[in-house]
């Protein structure tokens, strides 16, 4: 199972910390957001990942082709130059990283990896997102229905709290609950190579047209997730992230 993820947006509302790096390499708790993402589907068995680079690829290039040696303790002999490596961190991950273009949109990015993708059922996701989905039970799920494409809904929390009124009463205050009524694209996509047909060039929507056309024509299912879900859109998103990676209880950590 072949996992796409798009990581060559500008991520312009993360500007303090996206001017010197993509948004997918902002780190939570010390590692990349893409690390994380990575990590959760790793976790569920699905270990190769194309990544879909554009805003600074180059960043996230020398993070993979730095990994596996900066990853391990070392003892470095400054007089001759000798490296002797200690226990090492390893990933049984294959990863594709894949320039695909400055400005192109999201459906483009897909497009460009047709070569890759167009033989069998494979994985979509944003670099931005993080959540304690069971993946195994979406592709399931996808598999049952037998449309093109399933995205998964998720029902993001509230920014502020939440009032039941009674008259001029308050009967219910909740604080910051999930909008009970406001799914939305929570990516997490699974994709039959019959999405293709959707997708024109560089320029192309994955939301806009893709999705929208998938949805026209009944190709288009959701498979609702509604536990923990949050995307890394902003700074105060950054920073809530990071507080429950620091607080030891980070919900998407489903991975030992």
């Amino acid at each position: 199972m072949k996992v796409v993820i798009l990581a060559g947006g500008m991520g312009t509302r993360l500007a303090e910390e996206t001017e010197v790096k993509p948004k997918p390499m902002v780190e939570i708790g010390g590692r990349p957001i893409l690390w994380h993402i990575m990590k959760i589907y790793a976790h569920h068995g699905f270990k190769e990942f194309f990544i879909a680079l554009g805003y600074k690829g180059e960043i996230i290039k020398h993070f993979f082709l730095d990994y596996y040696d900066l990853s391990a303790s070392m003892t470095v002999n400054l007089a001759n130059g000798n490296v002797q490596v200690h226990e090492r961190e390893r990933e049984d991950w294959m990863v594709h990283l894949v320039d695909t273009g400055l400005n192109t949109l999201t459906g483009g990015r897909v497009k460009r990896l047709e070569h890759w993708l167009k033989h069998d059922t494979f994985m979509v996701t944003y670099g931005d997102g993080v959540s304690d989905i069971d993946l195994k039970a979406l592709l399931k799920f996808h598999r049952s229905h037998g449309k093109l494409a399933t995205v998964t809904a998720v029902r993001p929390p509230a920014r502020f709290g939440g009032l039941v009124f009674k008259g001029d009463l308050i009967s219910q205050f909740t604080e910051k609950p999930q909008i009970g009524e406001g799914w939305i694209n929570g990516g997490f996509m699974v994709f039959e190579p019959g999405v293709f047909k959707y997708l024109d060039d560089d320029q192309t929507s994955l939301e806009a047209h893709c999705l929208e056309k998938l949805a026209a024509d009944g190709q288009l299912a959701a498979y609702r997730h509604d536990r923990f879900w949050q995307c890394m859109d902003t700074l105060r998103d950054l920073r809530m992230l990071d507080g429950l990676w620091q607080s030891g209880k980070p919900q998407w950590k489903v991975w030992e």
